[in-house]
C-alpha cells in the first residue's frame, strides 16, 4: 500500500503541483484545507507523514498527539522550521524535514521588486493614472546607483540579491554571525557589525531565520540607529520586526518606507480571502492604509520554479525517510 500524507493548508496551486509531481513517487496524498493545529490535528490520523506550511501551530501538544497517532516524518514545505518544537519532536521520536532552497532567485528578485515598487511609487501612481490623474506630484524617488544596502543574513537568498544589486552599482553591507568572506570579497561586499549596518544603509533588507536571537531585531532601539527615511524591507519572517515599533518609526518618518511580504500576526489573513470581512488586527489595517507602506501576502517565494521545486523536494524527502537514507535536508 502506498505511504499516506496529510497535507495540511493546502490551496489549489498546492494540490496542482503536487498531483503533478506525486506521479514519480506514487504516495497516497490526503489534501486538508486546514493548517495544522490542535483543533486539526485529528485528520493526521493513519498517515505516517503529515506536510506542513509556513503557518502550521506544530507545538508540543500537537506532536504528542501525531506521535500517538503513528507519524513519523514532518514534512515542511518550506525552508523556515521555527513554527515547530524541535524539542519536542525529537523527544517524540519524529524527524522533520524541509526545502532549504526552493528558488532564492524568486525571493531575492522579490525583494528587489519591493525596494524599486516603493522608491519610485509604482503603486501610487498606478492607481492615480487609473483615475486620470497623471500629475508626478508625491512620486520623486531616487536613483538606487551608488546607494547603501544593508543585508542582514548571508545565506542563499541574501547571495543572490547581493549579485542584482552589485549589478545596479549599489554599495552592500553585510551583517552575518558566520559570513562568507570569499564572497564578500569577490563581490566586493563590506561584512559590518549591527549598528555600523544600521548607521549606513539607505536600504535594510532582512534575511535571516527567525529565532529567539533574531525576533524583534527591528524595533525602536534598532530603529534609532538607523539613517533618518531608512527603507525597511522584509521577505523573511514577520516577527524579526516589531510591529508597534515600526509603525511608530514610520509616523516619525524616521522610517520612510517599508516593504513586508511578512506580517507579525499574519496566519489569521495571510493566504486567505478576507476581502468581504474588516480586518480587526489594528496594526495591519494602520498599515495597510499608509502610503509609503507595500504589504503583500507572503509570495516572494511565489514562482513557478519555485513551487516545482518545493513538491520535488518535499516528496524526495518523504522518500528518502521511507528508503533509510541520509535526510540531507533534515533540520536537528
Amino acid at each position: 500500500m502506498a505511504t499516506k500524507i496529510a497535507f495540511f493548508d493546502t490551496k489549489s496551486y498546492d494540490r496542482d503541483i503536487f498531483d503533478k509531481v506525486n506521479k514519480q513517487f506514487g504516495f497516497e496524498i490526503h489534501y486538508y484545507k486546514e493548517r495544522l493545529s490542535m483543533n486539526t490535528v485529528s485528520l493526521a490520523q493513519g498517515k505516517e507523514i503529515v506536510c506542513i506550511f509556513v503557518n502550521a501551530e506544530c507545538d508540543q501538544r500537537v506532536i504528542t498527539r501525531m506521535k500517538e497517532y503513528g507519524v513519523k516524518l514532518i514534512a515542511l514545505r518550506c525552508a523556515g522550521f521555527n513554527n515547530v518544537d524541535m524539542a519536542a519532536a525529537k523527544e517524540a521520536g519524529i524527524k522533520v524535514v524541509r526545502v532549504p532552497a526552493y528558488s532564492p532567485h524568486a525571493v531575492a528578485e522579490y525583494a528587489v521588486t519591493l525596494m524599486m515598487a516603493l522608491n519610485r511609487k509604482v503603486y501610487r501612481s498606478v492607481y492615480r493614472t487609473r483615475e486620470g490623474n497623471f500629475k508626478l506630484n508625491g512620486l520623486l524617488g531616487f536613483d538606487m546607483y551608488g546607494k547603501t544596502v544593508g543585508l542582514v543574513g548571508m545565506g542563499r537568498i541574501a547571495k543572490e540579491l547581493i549579485k542584482i544589486l552589485r549589478g545596479f552599482g549599489m554599495n552592500v553591507l553585510v551583517y552575518d554571525i558566520y559570513p562568507d568572506e570569499a564572497f564578500a570579497r569577490e563581490y566586493q561586499v563590506r561584512i559590518v557589525t549591527l549598528d555600523e549596518l544600521y548607521e549606513e544603509s539607505d536600504i535594510i533588507s532582512l534575511h535571516c531565520p527567525l529565532t529567539e536571537d533574531t525576533k524583534f531585531l527591528i524595533n525602536s532601539d534598532s530603529i534609532t540607529k538607523m539613517k533618518f527615511g531608512v527603507m525597511i524591507i522584509n521577505t523573511g519572517r514577520g516577527k524579526l520586526i516589531k510591529t508597534e515599533d515600526l509603525i511608530d518609526g514610520l509616523r516619525t518618518h524616521q522610517v520612510g518606507a517599508a516593504g513586508l511580504d511578512v506580517y507579525e500576526e499574519e496566519a489569521n489573513y495571510f493566504y486567505e480571502d478576507r476581502s468581504d470581512k474588516m480586518i480587526d488586527d489594528d496594526k495591519l489595517a494602520l498599515l495597510l492604509m499608509m502610503p509609503n507602506v507595500i504589504i503583500t501576502s507572503h509570495q516572494a517565494f511565489f514562482t513557478q520554479e519555485a513551487v516545482q521545486n518545493i513538491a520535488l523536494t518535499t516528496l524526495q524527502n518523504a522518500t528518502d525517510f521511507l528508503e533509510g537514507k541520509p535526510l540531507v535536508n533534515e533540520v536537528k
